[in-house]
C-alpha cells in the first residue's frame, strides 16, 4: 500500500517543519513505502508568482467594482469594500516585484539576503502578495500562520463552505498540481499532517477535494491541530467533525498509522478516530528522513533542518500550557539518547549541506542539552543548533560555556512573567533573581538569548505586567530578542480545567460553535482598566524599538530559520537597533485614500467614513454574539448587522 503524508498550509514556508520527515522515516523503517508532499511551500510556491498575482489582482478589482457600482452597501458589503480598498494600490507594483524578492529570499551567495535595505524589501513584497491574495478572498484572512474566515469551524457546514474555489486561494494547487500527481502516482492512503490551528481550514478543503477525485483513497488526518480539535468536542460530533476524512489518529501518531496501513492492506474497512500510542523509547526512532522533500523551494539561502531531539515537558506543570499530543497540560518527557543524537546530526548535516540545526520540541532539559553539545564537539561537527528551555538554574556560567563551544547558536526561554506572584499562581517553578542570572551567563557564552513572556494572566495588576516590561527593558544589552504578548485561554490547560483556582469567575463556549473552537472567561474582578492596558501596550512598544523585531517568520521574530541564519551571520547581537538593521522601506503605497484615488480605481462611497466606522462596529457584533448573545451564527451576524444604516454612494470623486 503506498502512503502519501501532505503538510498542509499554511504555515512557515523558510524551512521543513519536523512532522513530515519524521513519520516518513519511521514507516521506511517498517518497509511502508512514502511518498511526502509539502503542500505548503508548493502552494505558496504557486501563489507568490507574477502571473498568479495579476490574477488575484484582476479579482480584487473587479470585486472592488462590482460592490462600488451597487445602490447602497449594508454592513457587511462595506466590511469587504474596505478590505478591497485597503489593499487595491499594491496591485500596480507588488505583482512585477515578487519574482525579485523571492529571489533574494532563495540568494545562496548571501549578499542580497543579509542585505538589510533587500531583506526589507522581499518580505514587505511578500507580505503586500499576501495582502493582495487576502483581498481578492475576502473575507480572508491570510499569512504564514493562519487561513481563515470570520466562520471558520463553526460548524461542518461553514467548513464546507469555506473550502469553495470563492473562498480558497489553494483551490487551484489542490485540483490542479496536487491532484494530478497524486493520481499519477497511485497512492492507496493520503495521511495529513495538521500541526498548526491555521492549517485546519486548508487541510479540510483539501480532504473535501481528495473524497471527489480519489474516491477509493483512504484519507486519514493527524497531528497536534487535529487532536486539540477532536479531543475536546462531544462523542455526538466526532462523524460530524471528521468531515472529509475516513478516519484520524490523535496524539504521537507513529504506531497507529502503521496499523491502519495494515488493516488497510488486510481489506478491513477503517474509519472513526482513534488514539496514537506514547513512544516511550526513543532511541527506537530513526532519524528525520527528508527524502521527497523540496529542499530547492525554500524560501531561504541556506535550509535549516529541525530535530526531534526529545518529547514532551519534563516540568509538565505549568497553568497556561497545552499542547495538542496530550489530552491535558503536556506530554510525558522522552528523550533520544545523545550518542544517536549526535550521530543523526552528523549525517544529516552531510546529506544535505547545512550546518544549522533547530530542536523542535516542546522543551529540552540542560543537562541534556549540554552533553549534546560535548557530543559535538568532540565528534569535532561543524552544527550550530538553537531550541527552546526553561530557565534553569542548571543554565550555569560553566554549561552556558559547554554549550556554545559545542554549538549552541540560540536559546529560547520561557519567562513568562516578571512577577514572582504570578509565576507561583502559573506554577512555572522558577524564581526572578534566578532568570536574570541565566540570561547574563547565556549572553556572556556569546549565545542569542531569546525571551518570551506575556501579560494578562488571570488576576495580574498593572503593576506587575509592568514589572514583566522593566524586567525586559533593564536586561536589554543581554537579550537578542524578545515577544510580549497577551495571555490566552487554552482548552486542556489547568486554568481552562480549574478556573476558580485563578480567580476566573466562569469560562463559556458560545452555541453554535460545535466544535468548541472559542473558549472565553470572566475573571472574578476587573484588576485593570483600559487605560491602563493602554500604557501596558505603549510601554512594550517603546520598549520594542530598542531591537529590530520582524513578524513571524523573517528574520527578528523568535526561533525561527531565518533568525537563526542571521545571528549565524551576524552574531547574537544582529537585530540590535546600534546593528542598524530598522529600516523600513514602505516601497508598495498602501494608504488607503490614495489607494482608490486614481484612473478606474475611483470610489462612489465615502471611504473616509467606512474605515472610520465599519471596524467599530464589526467589533460590536462579535461583541454581542459572544458576551451578550452567547451564541453565533452567520445568520445571527447578518441580523445584526442589517441593524446598522445602509451607506448611499456619493458622486464618484478622489479621495
Amino acid at each position: 500500500m503506498k502512503t502519501c503524508l501532505i503538510f498542509p498550509p499554511s504555515s512557515d514556508p523558510t524551512a521543513p517543519y519536523i512532522s513530515l520527515p519524521s513519520l516518513a522515516a519511521y514507516l521506511r523503517a517498517h518497509d511502508i513505502p512514502v511518498l511526502c508532499i509539502d503542500a505548503n511551500i508548493e502552494a505558496y510556491e504557486r501563489l507568490l508568482t507574477k502571473d498568479s498575482l495579476i490574477k488575484s489582482g484582476s479579482r480584487l478589482k473587479g470585486r472592488f467594482s462590482r460592490l462600488d457600482r451597487k445602490k447602497a452597501l449594508g454592513h457587511y458589503d462595506r466590511i469587504i469594500y474596505a478590505h478591497l480598498c485597503r489593499e487595491i494600490g499594491l496591485v500596480r507594483s507588488v505583482p512585477f516585484a515578487i519574482e525579485d524578492a523571492i529571489s533574494i529570499l532563495k540568494d545562496r551567495s548571501g549578499r542580497e539576503f543579509y542585505d538589510t535595505r533587500r531583506y526589507n524589501m522581499a518580505i514587505e513584497t511578500v507580505e503586500a502578495a499576501l495582502r493582495i491574495i487576502s483581498a481578492a478572498y475576502s473575507p480572508l484572512r491570510l499569512n504564514f500562520s493562519n487561513c481563515f474566515t470570520p466562520f471558520s469551524f463553526l460548524t461542518a457546514e461553514d467548513i464546507r463552505m469555506d473550502a469553495q474555489p470563492q473562498i480558497n486561494p489553494f483551490y487551484e494547487y489542490f485540483s490542479d498540481t496536487l491532484m494530478h500527481r497524486l493520481k499519477a502516482e497511485k497512492v492507496d492512503l493520503v495521511g495529513i499532517s495538521i500541526v498548526f490551528p491555521g492549517q485546519l481550514q486548508p487541510s479540510y478543503s483539501l480532504g473535501y477535494l481528495l473524497r471527489r477525485a480519489l474516491p477509493d483513497v483512504h484519507i486519514t488526518a493527524g497531528g497536534p491541530a487535529i487532536s486539540q480539535l477532536l479531543v475536546r468536542i462531544n462523542q455526538s460530533e466526532i462523524s460530524s467533525a471528521l468531515g472529509p476524512f475516513h478516519s484520524a489518529i490523535i496524539f504521537e501518531g507513529e504506531k497507529a498509522l502503521i496499523d491502519l496501513i495494515r488493516r488497510k492492506e488486510k481489506g478491513e474497512s477503517v474509519s472513526g478516530v482513534f488514539r496514537g500510542d506514547t513512544i516511550q523509547d526513543m532511541s527506537a526512532l530513526p532519524a528525520p528522513d527528508f527524502e521527497g522533500m523540496p529542499m530547492e523551494k525554500y524560501l531561504s539561502p541556506e535550509v535549516v533542518l529541525p530535530y526531534d531531539a526529545t518529547r514532551g515537558c519534563y516540568w509538565g506543570k505549568c497553568a497556561f500550557c497545552h499542547y495538542g499530543l496530550s489530552e491535558y497540560g503536556a506530554a510525558k518527557y522522552r528523550e533520544r539518547p545523545v550518542e544517536q543524537i549526535a550521530c543523526h546530526l552528523g549525517i544529516l548535516s552531510e546529506k544535505y549541506g547545512t550546518g544549522i540545526f533547530y530542536f523542535s520540541d516542546d522543551t529540552m532539559a540542560p543537562h541534556l542539552a549540554v552533553r549534546i553539545a560535548g557530543e559535538i564537539k568532540g565528534k569535532r561537527l561543524n552544527i550550530r543548533w538553537a531550541t527552546d528551555m526553561r530557565p534553569e538554574r542548571s543554565l550555569t556560567q560553566e554549561n552556558c560555556m559547554k554549550m556554545a563551544e559545542g554549538g549552541a547558536l540560540c536559546l529560547t526561554l520561557g519567562i513568562e512573567s516578571a512577577s514572582e506572584r504570578i509565576l507561583r499562581l502559573m506554577d512555572k517553578g522558577v524564581h526572578l533573581h534566578d532568570m536574570k542570572d541565566i540570561i547574563v551567563n547565556i549572553a556572556d557564552a556569546d549565545i542569542a538569548v531569546e525571551v518570551m513572556c506575556f501579560t494578562g494572566f488571570p488576576t495580574e495588576k498593572h503593576d506587575e505586567a509592568m514589572k514583566t516590561i522593566q524586567f525586559i527593558k533593564g536586561l536589554s544589552e543581554y537579550i537578542s530578542l524578545f515577544i510580549c504578548g497577551e495571555f490566552e485561554l487554552t482548552h486542556g490547560s489547568r486554568v481552562a480545567v480549574s478556573p476558580h483556582e485563578f480567580g476566573i469567575k466562569e469560562i463559556w463556549h458560545v452555541d453554535g460553535d460545535r466544535f468548541r473552537t472559542g473558549i472565553f472567561y470572566e475573571e472574578k474582578e476587573y484588576t485593570k482598566s483600559f487605560k491602563e492596558k493602554e500604557r501596558e501596550d505603549h510601554a512594550i512598544a517603546m520598549l520594542s524599538r530598542r531591537w529590530q523585531l520582524r513578524r513571524y517568520p523573517w528574520a527578528g521574530s523568535l526561533s525561527t530559520a531565518h533568525t537563526f541564519l542571521w545571528y549565524d551571520r551576524f552574531g547574537p547581537g544582529a537585530f540590535k537597533t546600534p546593528i542598524k538593521l530598522t529600516e523600513t522601506l514602505h516601497i508598495h503605497n498602501t494608504h488607503p485614500f490614495k489607494n482608490i484615488g486614481r484612473g478606474p480605481n475611483r470610489s462612489h462611497f465615502n471611504v473616509e467614513k467606512i474605515f472610520n466606522e465599519t471596524e467599530e462596529r464589526e467589533k460590536g457584533i462579535w461583541e454581542t454574539m459572544i458576551r451578550k448573545e452567547r451564541r453565533v451564527s452567520r445568520r445571527l451576524y447578518m441580523a445584526l448587522a442589517r441593524k446598522h444604516p445602509l451607506l448611499f454612494p456619493m458622486s464618484a470623486i478622489k479621495i
